[in-house]
């Protein structure tokens, strides 16, 4: 008890400082104990700390107010502090913070508007003309159009795009007396989800957040749906507490949440007869997963993952094992972010579920294997790259997400400067030479050869590509990948590829001294080369080449030019904020101190996994060669003198890119320094 909860003395108060979360039997046997041992010691003061409670549960709750009422008859009392932003919105739309003694609710950035006291009974468009600044002319247009289409008076404003739907959203919350707040993972209690089968809530349009006593919170996007509630009173037997909410957020979560399910012991009887039926039912690539949404609790889980994962724009899942626990992470823009902490147990069975998904032998665990997995989720298809790799607790796996639907084949869309965008449609346009992008793994480098590659595409075009592996099919391009085990690699093939009359060649990456001189061989002999290179900017694309064995006469005669590119995290819409730089900041950058500058950070909110981040978009530097700089490059010039060059022929830095868009107010210095110096 005393590892998991600790008590002290501090005078009259006794404090308890429970750990975790707030959910296994034990955590909660162990604060019950710790409650009940104070009081038999007649120590009534209870002071609890929640500081290190990551989230808490119904039963938690319920706990909780009992123990508050067991105290109050003996004349004690039990004072809750310090609650974590989930814990504090959690007692918020349970309406616990009236019930339980509640310090420091304090509000940060993303705080929940809350209906307490007297609800004054006003008009929503008074509330709107109040919050939003709409004005009395638009109210009156929105109210005749009410009476010709019949839709509410709010909803038409949002379709008008004069405000958004949370701004509706809150002021339906002020004008109805009922709390308002986004829904996130932490929410919503499984138990309070078993009293209302699921298609029902889809059916309802409501979700079951958490059931305290005879009470049951529940999300939805419209507060006056009383048939709704009164079908939820009547199959839960329980009073309905309402929480309003984005429609979308009820859509997004009940899959979620229904699909997710307990990941508890139940999960370790049935993974075998689980797996058994996977193996004889599902095809060898190819699984919808919206259509086994009601199978086995492992197929739930690992599906519930890859759903969540391409819908917040994932690019990486990582599922791995440690001493007594598993972890599940995954990689949004850049940055890895922790989502689940399944039981250790559980993880061989997540494993051999996927490598069944993936075609693979689930009974090889000492080996590396790779495969894919097909999957149609969501209206749209996705391909996952699977990796697996032997460790010390067990095998770690690695899904590259690969959603066509989010890849950017616009070279419009790569988020170059307007200048930038004009020189490389420049570069594009010639009929020979050799076209470099260059940056570390992950830059983006592949996303932009293939809007590169799509930009050119015509029928008077012959396009080849030669590539490891194939990541996204193109139509009329002769896309080619690479297979070194038989000993056909880039150097092999693009030998081949040449005598096939093509008008461009991407070579997906220059390895070696044999691929580089080929490379620059075609684009010497009258063809468009496309590839990339691993260098930190755009000058060391130059140098890297020639300690490759290229010759630089010949490199300075191919090379039409090169674009180095890193990707940044673009600001958080949702809780984007603007300051004034400070002075000091100012004079570094050498910034006019009029008008003031001014920039952007993010709050951190729950859309934005508490970064302040969200999405990511392009800097980009591009060195053309012109003639001088060939001259340099032909007479082995230093690094020094080739960045002179460029610079006095107009080069702008990454770094130079990264702050123009920070002053632009779509990133952060911060962000900028962390692209591109960590490299």
């Amino acid at each position: 008890m005393d590892e998991v909860v600790t008590r002290s003395r501090v005078g009259a108060l006794t404090y308890l400082s429970p750990g975790g979360a707030l959910v296994e039997e034990a955590a909660l046997a162990a604060l019950q104990g710790a409650i009940a041992a104070s009081t038999a010691a007649g120590q009534l003061q209870l002071v609890l700390d929640l500081g290190r409670v990551t989230v808490v549960n119904g039963r938690a709750l319920e706990l909780l107010l009992d123990a508050s009422a067991r105290l109050a008859t003996h004349g004690g009392r039990l004072q809750i502090i310090n609650p974590t932003e989930l814990v504090r919105d959690i007692l918020l739309i349970t309406g616990l913070d009236q019930q339980l003694a509640v310090a420091r609710l304090d509000f940060g950035g993303s705080e929940p508007v809350h209906a307490g006291g007297a609800r004054r009974h006003r008009r929503l468009g008074e509330i709107l003309m109040r919050q939003a600044g709409v004005s009395a002319d638009e109210l009156e247009d929105a109210e005749r159009a009410q009476l010709e289409t019949g839709q509410r008076v709010g909803q038409i404003l949002v379709g008008r795009g004069r405000i958004t739907e949370v701004v509706l959203q809150q002021a339906l919350a002020e004008q109805l007396g009922v709390p308002y707040l986004p829904l996130r993972p932490g929410l919503f209690d499984a138990a309070a989800l078993a009293l209302l089968p699921r298609e029902t809530a889809r059916r309802l349009k409501v979700m079951p957040l958490f059931k305290v006593g005879g009470t049951l919170t529940l999300a939805t996007a419209d507060a006056q749906a009383v048939p709704a509630f009164d079908e939820v009173r009547r199959l839960t037997k329980c009073t309905v507490r309402v929480l309003l909410t984005r429609a979308g957020d009820i859509d997004k979560y009940l899959s979620e949440a229904y699909t997710g399910g307990d990941y508890g012991a139940d999960l370790l009887d049935d993974r075998d007869a689980d797996l058994e039926l996977v193996d004889s039912g599902i095809p060898d690539d190819y699984t919808t997963i919206d259509e086994m949404a009601g199978a086995s609790p492992v197929i739930n889980l690992v599906n519930s993952l890859i759903q969540r994962a391409i819908r917040d724009k994932a690019s990486d899942i990582h599922i791995e094992v440690q001493r007594g626990r598993s972890r599940v992470r995954f990689r949004i823009d850049g940055v890895l972010y922790e989502v689940m902490t399944p039981r250790a147990e559980l993880h061989p069975a997540i494993v051999s579920r996927l490598k069944v998904m993936a075609s693979l032998d689930i009974a090889e665990r000492r080996l590396p294997q790779d495969g894919r997995i097909q999957v149609s989720t969501q209206g749209r298809t996705v391909d996952l790259r699977f990796s697996s790799l032997p460790g010390i607790h067990g095998e770690k796996v690695v899904l590259r997400v690969l959603d066509k639907n989010q890849s950017i084949l616009d070279v419009a869309k790569l988020g170059m400067a307007e200048a930038n965008l004009a020189t490389f449609k420049g570069l594009l346009g010639r009929s020979n030479g050799l076209i470099l992008v260059t940056g570390p793994t992950g830059s983006g480098k592949t996303t932009t050869l293939y809007a590169a590659v799509n930009y050119l595409k015509s029928m008077e075009t012959n396009i080849v590509t030669i590539e490891d592996p194939v990541e996204y099919q193109l139509d009329i391009i002769n896309q080619n990948q690479v297979n070194e085990a038989i000993g056909l690699g880039f150097a092999r093939m693009l030998k081949h590829v040449l005598r096939q009359d093509p008008d461009v060649v991407m070579v997906g990456e220059i390895r070696d001294r044999q691929t580089a001189e080929i490379a620059v061989q075609a684009a010497l002999t009258g063809h468009l080369v496309l590839s990339t290179l691993h260098t930190n900017d755009a000058v060391g694309a130059l140098s890297r080449l020639t300690d490759m064995g290229v010759e630089p006469y010949l490199l300075a005669s191919a090379l039409a030019g090169v674009v180095a590119q890193r990707l940044v995290r673009h600001v958080c819409p949702s809780c984007k904020t603007r300051f004034l730089a400070p002075p000091e900041l100012v004079a570094r950058h050498g910034w006019p101190k009029e008008p003031p500058v001014r920039l952007v950070k993010g709050r951190g909110c729950a859309s934005c996994y508490d970064s302040g981040y969200k999405g990511r978009l392009g800097i980009h530097e591009l060195l053309v060669a012109d003639e001088r700089l060939q001259g340099l490059i032909a007479r082995g010039a230093s690094r020094e003198e080739l960045l002179a060059q460029a610079r006095h022929a107009g080069l702008r830095t990454l770094h130079d890119d990264g702050v123009q868009r920070a002053l632009e107010g779509r990133t952060t210095l911060e962000e900028v320094g962390r692209a591109v110096h960590a490299s």
